[in-house]
């Protein structure tokens, strides 16, 4: 079963003089700023955070955050989320800032007076979300299954994961602590389960602002006068264009022909590059998944578990995997195949499926494994050892990267050779004496596709930098290089009103549109209520009408959005009434209720004890969060998180 802990009078001057000593001087360390800052903690942790009391640095209590811990929730954050590897160093930070902030409650809540005995762990286990895993029927499966439950789902020691589960523990009853004296009153309750359970339906009139743009027409003097005005605007409107000169090359067009690759040059680069054909262990696995969902409840738990475990012994009485696989597993990337995964590499695999796939021998079937997916059967049925490819396997591919390394470098020495004659001669003389061609561009701007070119991102980059009476340069073009020098640059500037007239068309739209769709909204809202016709001041106005369904303020209506913001002032108006103008980035509308339907008394009355519990909770949640960054903040400016020199500097608290 589960472990836990078994439990003459100058004499007396001489201590109590001692005592005052090292108060003295623990006091002096302690508050005194500075002091011992550069100390650090050991090389193994994160940080360590201590107790906030006189002693708590020194001879208090304190709580270690070791590095291999934060190493291990960053990568599961890693592979959880499928981050690239670059940013594990960020992810490191953002792991170890999460645990120290976990160490920090855990000392207050030591400090506070709270405690957790191991009952209570054993409580927790037998009753809490852990238990049908742990206590099917209410048995305990045994320390073994124990120890495997643990080690597949969490990667720890069983008696890591009960300090866990204690610090878990005694955290909620902090929070408990902090938060318990919030209430909510009934009136509160009832008026906040009848404005989430009301639901109305409108009927609104609907312009729209793509529309309204076509109808703003404005003469050619009044465009003028906008461009005129916006001239600063447009002053280098038209961007600034470079006209080029180059000669290019393909790798074909190289003098020599094709570079020569012998077999003992393949030899010699195999031998140098013997870590790049090292071959990983590997295995070839099948696997039958039964889903669990995200935040599932412990019954979708338990009979997802049953099932996998029906599975289980359906294998050990002699049926086929791969039947079983494409009959009963939730992997629709396998299932089709028989559950066949083919080879995996250490590492491709979340940690459990890994550990599990590697430690069973060829033949053999797992039990039953939990992942962050769900239920895992696994079946080894080859694997492969780590080794180093022969060369005879390379070979082809050696010789093809040789090729590449040598006829690249034949590419650069032949544009090293043709810039240094277009700099002596110029590019003509160097493109006749070479058999090449010269061309010449039109005025091409950053951007452009250069013609002629397969990729000339490389030389307009480079043109964008050069002067006009700058020497020739090369570059890669992707399919060889080209050798190129500036000959025109014309500046940024501003367009004349002619040229650009279709573009202030557009801008001059864009600045009236608000105001236009803002007036024309009020105009509907206005004949609306005047005639007492919402479709009568729609067709005069030019809008359109619809009819929304029977939404509550979680609902989403076409063309008005969330019920939660823009559509929420339905909610405050009488069957009948009209709203005023609502006004979004895409639409102006105008409602008017047709029917609003409150929840009857037996409804409300039903859910007051949920919509009560919904509100405390999401008030404590609020609470606690402002408690926790206000707690930290106090333990960074009282010194009491010491952290490593391998960790980076922490960030603010609240970022």
């Amino acid at each position: 079963m589960i472990r836990f802990l078994q439990q003459d009078s100058r004499i007396t001057k001489f201590i109590f003089i001692g005592l005052i000593s090292i108060v003295a001087i623990l006091m002096v360390i302690t508050l005194v700023p500075g002091i011992f800052q550069d100390a650090g903690v050991g090389g193994n942790s994160f940080a360590t955070v201590h107790s906030d009391n006189l002693f708590g640095r020194f001879l208090g209590s304190s709580t270690d955050v070791p590095m291999a811990q934060v190493q291990q929730v960053a990568q599961r954050m890693q592979q959880q989320q499928h981050y690239p590897d670059f940013l594990l160093p960020f992810l490191m930070q953002r792991a170890g800032q999460a645990l120290v902030q976990r160490a920090v409650l855990v000392e207050e809540a030591g400090r506070l007076g709270l405690t957790v005995t191991d009952e209570d762990v054993r409580n927790e286990l037998t009753h809490g979300p852990f238990a049908p895993m742990l206590f099917p029927d209410g048995k305990f499966i045994g320390e073994q299954r124990y120890d495997d439950f643990v080690q597949n789902n969490f990667n720890m020691s069983r008696a890591d994961f009960e300090t866990q589960l204690k610090e878990e523990i005694l955290i909620n009853r902090l929070e408990a602590l902090i938060t318990g004296g919030l209430s909510v009153s009934p009136q509160e309750v009832r008026a906040a389960y009848l404005k989430q359970a009301t639901k109305v339906k409108f009927e609104y009139a609907v312009l729209s602002a793509a529309d309204l743009r076509k109808q703003i027409n404005p003469s050619e003097a009044e465009l003028k006068a906008y461009f005129q005005q916006n001239s600063a605007r447009y002053a280098h409107a038209i961007p600034e264009t470079r006209k080029v000169q180059y000669v290019a090359f393909n790798f074909g067009q190289v003098p020599g022909g094709p570079p020569q690759i012998t077999d003992a040059d393949i030899q010699r680069y195999y031998n140098e590059h013997q870590k790049d054909f090292q071959v990983p262990e590997e295995v070839r696995v099948r696997h039958i998944l039964i889903k669990v969902p995200p935040k599932a409840d412990a019954k979708t738990v338990s009979a997802a578990q049953a099932k996998a475990q029906d599975i289980l012994q359906q294998l050990q009485h002699g049926a086929k995997f791969s039947e079983l696989a494409k009959k009963y597993s939730d992997d629709p990337g396998s299932k089709a195949q028989g559950g066949e995964l083919g080879f995996i590499q250490h590492g491709a695999t979340v940690p459990e499926f890994d550990k599990t796939a590697f430690s069973l021998k060829p033949g053999q079937t797992s039990g039953i494994i939990r992942t962050q997916f769900g239920f895992h059967i696994l079946q080894v049925e080859e694997k492969q050892p780590a080794h180093v490819k022969p060369v005879e396997e390379v070979h082809d591919l050696i010789k093809a990267n040789l090729m590449q390394q040598k006829q690249t470098q034949m590419a650069q020495d032949y544009a090293a050779k043709l810039q240094a004659e277009a700099q002596k001669n110029g590019l003509a003389k160097t493109a006749e004496a070479n058999h090449l061609q010269v061309t010449t561009t039109g005025e091409l701007q950053q951007g452009s596709v250069v013609p002629g070119l397969a990729d000339g991102s490389q030389l307009l980059a480079r043109a964008f930098k050069t002067k006009p009476d700058a020497p020739p340069q090369s570059v890669s073009t992707g399919e060889g290089y080209a050798v190129f020098t500036v000959l025109k640059v014309v500046p940024a500037h501003a367009p004349t009103f002619d040229t650009f007239k279709p573009t202030v068309l557009e801008d001059f739209r864009n600045s009236q549109i608000a105001t236009l769709l803002r007036s024309r909204t009020q105009q509907l809202a206005i004949k609306a209520k005047e005639e007492n016709s919402l479709k009568k001041a729609a067709k005069e106005v030019g809008a359109t009408v619809k009819t929304s369904d029977l939404v509550d303020s979680t609902g989403q209506v076409p063309d008005l959005g969330s019920m939660g913001s823009d559509g929420s002032v339905a909610f405050t108006l009488q069957p009948g009434q009209f709203s005023g103008p609502i006004v979004t980035q895409r639409t102006g509308i105008v409602m008017k209720l047709l029917d609003k339907q409150a929840p009857t008394e037996a409804e409300i009355q039903k859910n007051l004890d949920t919509t009560r519990d919904q509100i405390v909770q999401q008030r404590r949640d609020a609470a606690f969060a402002v408690f926790v960054t206000s707690l930290q903040q106090h333990y960074i400016q009282r010194g009491l998180i010491r952290y490593s020199k391998q960790a980076a500097a922490p960030p603010q608290v609240g970022l």
